[in-house]
């Protein structure tokens, strides 16, 4: 019907409550669930951390860590594209968010590969799949809005990335050179970067150091929580916009103005996700979900792959927040009543959320790099992107398999 997916969401929660409890019982469940999540203080991790990430976009970061990355491996065949991937996880330890994380390579990497003469299906797949890093290393978006809904601790959630994300992003550069060695006309080899220009390189992104260390360390080593974190970070980033001049009154206002739309929009989603959990809360849907699914006989792995293999099929045609919001209150209490650790499955839910976000034909990313590089065509980038997805489904593969991968670091935290 063409309706915004809150006001679908919402209106659908509200409806159904009203049919099994009654209107008056409808608009009270609203009004609380409106109350509070307006006044929930873990919630303001929400615009701290996007208010950092359009600071840390606006002081022009993603240059300094593309120059430092491409300074030490950019000599190398497909050097362009592993400091592409390399760029994309420094970033996303900053930003936050994957759409803005590829938007921004999009600008600051494709430039320099098109003047080496790297194949257009080669560069857009690298920054339509690097820009996935955005939401698996910490701080992530979907993160806080997965351990909002399923009430996880959201700084273990944090600590759970980024063995993950690492490990994508060094599978993704394997990619690269088993692409590049198949065929080498995707990726000439470009100029050898002398050291002192390597450490002068190296220099430049001190900033961006600083911030991972007190944000993440800080939450980490238990010296404050997620939120303070996230104050902590948008502060530094602020400051550090400031001091290099990036920041006049137009330009904070506009930050400031891009912060509150993308959180009043996100807000609105949770406020309705919530709606219509408690509406599904309110049926017997996850109980005979549950007993349909023991009734299977299917070991509990298997139970996770199913759902998996499910949430991989909605991913190319439906947007990734639209599937998470609304099959987590259906999918999340079986996980439990299985036994697995939800910190476990958040990961997996981000993961399927990185494979969706550059599966055709809706990947988010491919259209945002589509909408930057209209030049290249969507059917290149298409054709760069399906090597990544295999890439991510074999990372899925692993982190299923081996949990401990996502659980060692937040277990150091207990």
């Amino acid at each position: 019907m063409r309706l915004p997916l809150a006001f679908s969401m919402g209106a659908v929660g509200i409806a159904g409550i009203a049919y099994i409890r009654g209107m008056d019982a409808a608009l009270a469940s609203t009004a609380q669930v409106v109350y509070e999540t307006g006044f929930a203080y873990t919630l303001s991790v929400i615009p701290l951390f996007i208010l950092m990430g359009n600071f840390v976009a606006r002081a022009g970061l993603a240059h300094e860590l593309f120059a430092a990355a491409y300074a030490f491996i950019g000599h190398k065949r497909g050097g362009l594209a592993h400091a592409t991937v390399a760029a994309c996880a420094g970033f996303g330890a900053i930003c936050g968010s994957s759409i803005a994380t590829a938007a921004t390579m999009s600008k600051v990497a494709y430039p320099s590969m098109k003047k080496l003469g790297y194949s257009d299906s080669l560069s857009t797949g690298v920054m339509a799949a690097g820009g996935t890093l955005g939401i698996m290393i910490p701080p992530s978006t979907i993160m806080v809005i997965y351990g909002i809904i399923t009430e996880t601790n959201i700084g273990q959630l944090f600590a759970a990335g980024v063995i993950p994300g690492l490990l994508t992003a060094g599978l993704m550069m394997c990619g690269i050179v088993w692409m590049t060695s198949r065929d080498p006309s995707h990726a000439p080899a470009g100029e050898r970067t002398s050291w002192p220009n390597r450490w002068k390189a190296l220099r430049g992104i001190w900033g961006v150091a600083l911030l991972v260390v007190v944000v993440l360390g800080g939450i980490y080593g238990g010296f404050f929580t997620a939120t303070e974190g996230a104050g902590f970070g948008a502060a530094g980033a602020f400051l550090f916009a400031l001091a290099r001049g990036r920041l006049t009154v137009k330009s904070t206002f506009e930050v400031l103005v891009e912060s509150a739309r993308t959180t009043a929009m996100l807000f609105t989603l949770l406020i309705a996700a919530s709606i219509f959990a408690n509406f599904v809360n309110f049926t017997t849907m996850p109980g005979d979900l549950k007993e349909w699914i023991t009734h299977l006989g299917l070991s509990p792995v298997m139970i996770i792959v199913a759902m998996m293999l499910i949430y991989i099929v909605l991913g190319t045609v439906m947007e990734e927040l639209t599937m998470v919001l609304l099959t987590i209150p259906l999918f999340f209490p079986i996980v439990q009543s299985l036994g697995f650790d939800p910190v476990w499955f958040g990961v997996l839910i981000v993961m399927i959320v990185q494979i969706g976000l550059i599966s055709p034909p809706v990947g988010m990313n491919l259209f945002v790099i589509n909408s930057l590089l209209p030049n290249v065509g969507l059917g290149n980038i298409f054709k760069g992107c399906w090597p990544f997805v295999a890439i991510m489904c074999c990372v899925l593969a692993i982190l299923i398999s081996f949990p401990q991968i996502s659980l060692w670091l937040p277990s150091l935290m207990k």
